[in-house]
């Protein structure tokens, strides 16, 4: 008994911290305290890189992406240290510090619950389980993004096979499995959206820019 409420001690831990850093959100936090504005009250609404690219344009997106991915890189290493070391379990820390994150840039307790749609933040995660995932995930987003020019479509698609890489990857393993599986339902949820859009044929197009452009245009972050 003893052994499992510490599991589950540090397992809460998890969550909690890297939910926390997940609230971190780059796009609100720099269009806040650097624009002195809110990127949610602009384009899409929402609170993530595409958006704010969409809506400033490229001058401040850097440190957007370097806030998101920084907050993730965080959550997964913290995860993963606090499992390997109670647990010997070094992946399924480093996932739910992955998830941990995504929950919070999803559902930030610092902004509403008004968050991004978990895409910056998923790429690293991927990255961060194994090489053979992220290869997949982001082979499939970049290949259907250059061919459609839809975020929206090859994030969902790129996210859609986490689960299915990570089955053949960890072995059949099906607690690694299922929390993916997870990641990629919250991703894809967040995009329901663009997709009803992509079925309508009504999705908006991404096109590169440097300075900002027409504001009630939305995409897929």
């Amino acid at each position: 008994m003893t052994i499992k409420l510490s599991i589950y001690f540090v397992v809460g831990l998890t969550l909690l911290v890297s939910y926390l850093l997940g609230c971190f959100n780059g796009s609100v936090v720099t269009s806040h305290f650097i624009i002195r504005d809110d990127v949610r009250k602009h384009g899409s609404g929402n609170a993530g890189l595409t958006n704010f690219y969409r809506t400033y344009g490229a001058k401040y997106a850097l440190i957007v992406i370097l806030c998101d991915m920084g907050k993730t890189l965080l959550s997964c290493l913290i995860g993963g240290y606090l499992m390997l070391c109670t647990n010997g379990c070094w992946t399924l820390g480093v996932l739910l510090g992955g998830l941990g994150c995504e929950l919070g840039h999803m559902f930030p307790a610092y902004y509403g619950l008004k968050g991004g749609k978990g895409i910056l933040s998923g790429g690293v995660l991927v990255w961060m389980l194994d090489w053979r995932i992220a290869l997949v995930s982001w082979s499939l987003f970049l290949l259907l993004w250059l061919l459609t020019r839809y975020v929206s479509l090859g994030s969902v698609v790129g996210t859609a096979s986490m689960p299915f890489t990570a089955f053949f990857v960890f072995d059949h393993d099906p607690l690694l499995t299922a929390l993916c599986a997870l990641v990629a339902a919250l991703v894809i949820y967040c995009h329901r959206e663009n997709i009803r859009r992509l079925l309508k044929g009504t999705e908006r197009k991404f096109r590169w820019h440097v300075n900002p452009i027409s504001p009630d245009e939305s995409d897929s972050e």
